[in-house]
């Protein structure tokens, strides 16, 4: 694909001047390709390890496929975050990467063959992985206008209804087809086709979102470029950036992954097998309303709200008790956390970071959580082994820790401003 000029000569004069489309318009377009392209992968996620075991996989082979898709999703960020940096080609990988989840998902139930099915699985990770710092970057100009936490949070919201539309979807086909896992990850083309459809015309109207962010950059540099200027970090990721993704990845050791809160669950009678998957499905509606609140009330009170979340992920270890209500609501905070997580906690690398690193500062970011996840598995895991309540003191003292670095960095960044 032969994208057309995305540098700063192409840009054009005014937030407004991308062909028509403002700066909230793309917000919300873009948001569409994310609930799009969630139907498709969350959908396929919801039904990968069923359909592997029905190809000869065991549950050990479907547990290690799950954590190695997750650490190629977000650890290869950092290689294509460079790249992106590199060539600029900001459409060019965003399109690639989508192309590659949805092209992949629906051949994975034609595949017919373990080993098919697993590389089929590890490309749409990839593609995963090759799209997000592009995508989080054509977002962050758009988000000069609208306001960096409301843009990444409505995002996060529609990414989020995808993540639920998604499984409901293939539950209803394999209710009226049982079995029929051809048929159930064939129907995730459509949406696929349309996240193409709809990421062509978004490039048509605006090729280079960076005109967004033009005017506002001319008028009042950010105080990352700044530091940039004095001979900050190479190319500027100064040191408070670092400061701000490692705090994010002690915080992120400290956030219990689902399925450990439904083994618990389950192991002690609080939920039965049937309530597991409402639970979930639960925690991704709070999810996504999360990211969504939360992004207002950071436009509004400035980058200190966020230190609510690391508070919320020590009350989330309620989920750990022997009390079936505390379990709904600990997971429920659960869902509050990881959807600031996804969304409002990228809207301070816009602050940290001048625009033409950003790509590179999305790529850490995920890295650092990607390691983090895995430390978190097998860190709590461990815990929870010898006691549910040595992974309860995990949680708050990550989180503590935690609480302490983000205070730290968070003060000295300037308020947020709301937008008009």
């Amino acid at each position: 694909m032969n994208a057309a000029p995305e540098g700063p000569a192409a840009a054009a004069p005014g937030p407004t001047s991308a062909r028509g489309l403002t700066p909230w318009h793309f917000v919300l377009l873009f948001g569409m390709v994310s609930l799009l392209a969630d139907m498709v992968y969350e959908g396929a996620r919801s039904i990968i390890g069923p359909y592997l075991a029905t190809l000869g996989a065991s549950a050990a082979l479907v547990g290690l496929v799950a954590g190695a898709g997750e650490f190629i999703g977000y650890a290869l960020r950092v290689v294509s975050g460079y790249a992106i940096a590199r060539t600029q080609h900001y459409w060019a990988w965003t399109i690639t990467g989508y192309a590659l989840t949805v092209l992949s998902v629906p051949l994975i139930g034609v595949s017919g063959a373990l080993v098919p099915a697993l590389l089929l699985y590890g490309t749409e990770r990839l593609g995963k992985a090759v799209r997000s710092p592009a995508k989080d970057t054509l977002l962050s100009h758009a988000s000069t206008n609208t306001g960096r936490g409301s843009a990444f949070g409505v995002h996060q919201a529609l990414d989020q209804t995808g993540a639920i539309a998604g499984p409901l979807l293939l539950a209803a086909v394999l209710s009226a087809h049982a079995g029929d896992y051809r048929l159930a990850f064939g129907v995730l083309i459509i949406p696929g086709v349309l996240v193409l459809i709809l990421l062509g015309w978004l490039r048509f109207r605006v090729p280079d979102p960076r005109s967004y962010e033009s005017d506002s950059a001319a008028s009042s540099p950010s105080p990352a470029a700044a530091t940039a200027r004095r001979g900050g970090i190479a190319r500027g990721l100064p040191a408070r950036f670092w400061h701000y993704v490692i705090t994010i990845g002690v915080l992120s050791c400290g956030v219990a992954a689902f399925p450990l809160l439904a083994y618990h669950a389950q192991r002690t009678g609080l939920l039965t097998d049937a309530q597991v998957p409402i639970l979930f499905a639960v925690a991704m509606a709070v999810d996504g309303a999360a990211g969504l609140v939360m992004g207002r009330i950071y436009d509004r009170r400035g980058p200190l709200t966020l230190l609510a979340v690391p508070v919320a992920a020590a009350c989330s270890a309620v989920a750990f008790t022997d009390n079936p209500a505390l379990v709904w609501i600990g997971v429920a905070v659960w869902g509050i956390v990881n959807g600031v997580l996804d969304s409002t906690v990228k809207a301070v690398v816009t602050e940290l970071v001048p625009a033409e690193t950003r790509a590179i500062a999305f790529g850490w970011l995920a890295l650092l959580r990607g390691l983090a996840l895995l430390i978190a598995g097998a860190l709590l895991g461990a815990a929870y082994d010898v006691s549910p309540h040595l992974a309860i003191a995990v949680i708050v003292a990550a989180n503590a820790v935690s609480l302490v670095g983000l205070a730290t960095v968070l003060r000295r960044l300037h308020p947020a401003v709301p937008a008009g």
